[in-house]
Order: C-alpha cells, then sequence, then structure tokens
C-alpha cells in the first residue's frame, strides 16, 4: 500500500484525486498506482504546481497522453501531474509562412489534422501519432522520414532545477534520432509549449520515404498533396496496428517498443545481404529493428500469454487485455536477447520505463 501523498496546499480550481490508477492513463493500460494526481489545465496551473511540488521535496512524475511509458507494477510513490494545457497562437504571413505555437497538452494528430485543414506543410507525414504536443521535442518524434526537429523553431519549459521558465533553440535542443537534450537529462525539464514554422501551401514537404512514396506512387523526393499524404500515413500506421483503437489490441502498445539501431559500417556489413541498412550523414548506418526481430525468429503475434507482438508488427510489443508490466519486460529482455545472440546488436527501448528496468 502506498503512503498517502504529503500535505502540500493546491489551489481549489486545479483537479486532482488521490489513489490513481495509472493503467488507465496509458496506452500499455498497465501500471501500478500513484498516490496523487493532478491535472494542469493552464500553463500557470503547471508551472505553480510544479515549482510548489518541487519545491516541498514531493517526488513528481509529469504524464501527458501516457503512450511512450511502461510504468511498472508498484506504481508511482508521489504526485503525477496530468498536462491537459490547450491553445493555438498563429502567425502566418506569406514571407515567414506559418509560426504557430502549441500548448503542450494539445494533441498531437489533432494538430496534425488542424495544419494540413488550413494548408501549412510539414506535419502530414506524421499523423495518428499518440501522444501530446509537449511530448514531441523529448522524443524528437517522427515517422515515415519527417521528425519534429525539422519544424521546431522555439521549445519553452520549465527548468525544474531553478524554477524558471526558460527558452530552448533548434541549436539548444540536442536534437537527434529519437533523442534530445530534454531526453539526455530526464525529468530536468518541462516542456510548456513547442513553436512551429510550417510552410503555406496545400503540397506536402519532399517524399523521404520509400513505403510512402510508393503508397502515393510518387517518386522519393517528389511532393504530394499534403491531404493525400496524411491519408496515406494513417492508411500504413492502421495496417501496423499503430492507430489507437481500443477495439484492437494491437494498439494495446507504446508504438515501436524499441528504436531502431544506429551501429558503424563494419556491424552493419556483418548482417546479412537482406537486413535493411539506412547510411547516415555522419558515416554511421540506422538497421530495421523490425527486421532484427524478425529475422531472430520472433514472428508477428510471438507470445503465449497476455503480453505478446503486435499480429501486424514486430516493433509492439502489446497487452492482450490482462497483461502486467512484468509481462511486457519479460516478453522485451526475451526479444532483446534473442537479437544480441544472433545479430550480436543491442537494442534499446524506446519508451520512457518508470519503476521497473529492463
Amino acid at each position: 500500500m502506498l503512503p498517502g501523498p504529503k500535505s502540500i496546499l493546491v489551489p481549489e480550481m486545479i483537479e486532482q484525486t488521490t489513489r490513481v490508477s495509472l493503467a488507465e492513463h496509458t496506452t500499455l493500460r498497465v501500471g501500478g498506482p500513484a498516490s496523487r494526481m493532478i491535472v494542469a489545465n493552464t500553463e500557470d496551473d503547471l508551472i505553480g504546481t510544479v515549482r510548489d511540488l518541487d519545491a516541498a521535496g514531493e517526488p513528481l512524475l509529469i504524464l501527458g497522453s501516457g503512450s511512450n511509458v511502461l510504468i511498472g507494477d508498484r506504481g508511482f510513490d508521489g504526485t503525477v501531474i496530468k498536462i491537459a494545457t490547450r491553445g493555438i497562437d498563429e502567425d502566418v504571413a506569406a514571407c515567414s509562412g506559418a509560426v504557430i505555437t502549441v500548448a503542450a497538452g494539445e494533441v498531437w494528430d489533432d494538430l496534425v489534422a488542424y495544419a494540413v485543414e488550413h494548408e501549412w506543410s510539414g506535419l502530414e507525414a506524421m499523423p495518428g501519432i499518440p501522444g501530446l504536443v509537449g511530448a514531441t521535442p523529448i522524443q524528437n518524434v517522427g515517422a515515415y522520414g519527417a521528425e519534429v526537429s525539422q519544424l521546431i523553431s522555439m521549445v519553452r519549459t520549465i527548468d525544474r532545477a531553478t524554477g524558471h521558465r526558460k527558452t530552448f533553440f533548434p541549436v539548444e535542443c540536442g536534437f537527434g534520432y529519437r533523442s534530445s537534450r530534454f531526453k539526455a537529462e530526464p525529468g530536468r525539464y518541462v516542456v510548456t509549449s513547442v513553436t512551429f514554422q510550417l510552410r503555406l501551401g496545400s503540397m506536402s514537404a519532399p517524399i523521404r520515404y520509400p513505403e510512402l512514396a510508393r503508397a502515393l506512387h510518387v517518386a522519393v523526393g517528389d511532393r504530394a498533396p499534403a491531404f493525400d499524404v496524411r491519408e496515406a500515413v494513417l492508411a500504413l500506421r492502421r495496417s501496423k496496428g499503430m492507430v489507437l483503437d481500443v477495439d484492437d489490441h494491437d494498439t494495446w502498445s507504446a508504438g515501436s517498443f524499441f528504436t531502431n539501431p544506429i551501429v558503424d559500417a563494419s556491424a552493419a556489413a556483418a548482417l546479412p545481404v537482406d537486413a535493411p541498412r539506412f547510411p547516415q550523414p555522419d558515416g554511421l548506418v540506422k538497421l530495421s529493428a523490425a527486421w532484427l526481430i524478425g529475422a531472430a525468429g520472433f514472428a508477428k503475434g510471438y507470445g503465449s500469454g497476455p503480453a505478446r507482438l503486435s499480429s501486424k508488427h514486430t516493433l509492439a510489443l502489446t497487452n492482450r487485455g490482462s497483461a502486467r508490466a512484468i509481462d511486457l519486460l519479460a516478453l522485451a529482455r526475451e526479444i532483446r536477447a534473442g537479437v544480441r545472440a544472433k545479430f550480436g546488436i543491442q537494442l534499446v527501448p524506446e519508451p520512457v520505463l518508470i519503476g521497473c528496468t529492463l
């Protein structure tokens, strides 16, 4: 049994609940209880609550949509702040395009649809990704050849080390493949808003991903109507169980559980000839984690218990309805060990592990 939350005053207008099941707030639908959850509906609520709890020494977990976390079965002994801030500030001009500042609590997929509807180009290849806008710079979210780092012009945060607001420009964010300064310093910064600079027009950014180009019947590097790109990506993601659907257990996941490994050229050359390889500008080579998992003997749907690989995609570990964190971790360890034994490649988990280790 978790102890009760510390006696910290919270303004009456801020919603709070005690003894909260975190499984109800994650897309994997696993996770034990938290002592208390506070819902921050405004930026002032968010900043003030973080400052007060940090000053009181209260263990604190910031949670968005819970789409990129695996929370242990014992839960979180402290306070969870659930970000629910809303708002989009638009500055649209012919010379600079659409400069939009988006609250951290806005739903990412809704923002992509909004941008396409308003003919702001750049986000159209990233629909269907679960999560909130505030999480996108932390993971440098991306899909089908696009990444948010290509479009972000500013990230506003709370620096928990000082309690002050701090603004980051792209050169300061340390963006890399599914990484950033914010991920490298976990827990230090709380994102309050993200500013994107988007091109005006109904056509997409150049299509960089061969699978998407084939679906659109265009060549890699060509543009296509942004509406068509968004629809094609959603169709591809649905075919892989990567669009949330409460009735489809293949979507009870945290998306891709492992990142695509990036290795030196000699390690890539040692793999079988049919292993996908994606050369990087720095001379390293990105590999396909999905291919490695499948080639190591873990087929779609692998597993016999409540935690299994998706029947649609080998990168997603899924909850078939009654899984616990311990079940998902056991499956992840088995897959990681199998890939390491077969190819000598160490897979790295993409979700943030809270109260558990792999």
